[in-house]
């Protein structure tokens, strides 16, 4: 099941779909975080701050707005 990175807290799980713009989806992409990337929700600031990410063995943070707009699949 598909849920918005923004559901996400201290998963893994993997990006399967971005819904955004060309500059939302290059901006992402630019970050590394592409469809198959798996991901890792390292903390999510409270009423709807930036979300902290640990893809690709480096430490990301992305806001709310933006993470939105990710989807991803849980890892069990």
């Amino acid at each position: 099941m598909l849920v918005p990175l923004t559901h996400l807290k201290g998963k893994k799980a993997i990006v399967r779909e971005i819904h955004g713009g060309v500059t939302a989806k290059q901006r992402l992409s630019d970050m590394g975080l592409l469809p198959g990337t798996q991901i890792k929700v390292l903390g999510n600031a409270p009423f709807k701050g930036p979300i902290r990410l640990e893809v690709k063995h480096s430490e990301l943070v992305v806001g709310w707005g933006l993470a939105s707009k990710i989807f991803v699949e849980e890892i069990v």
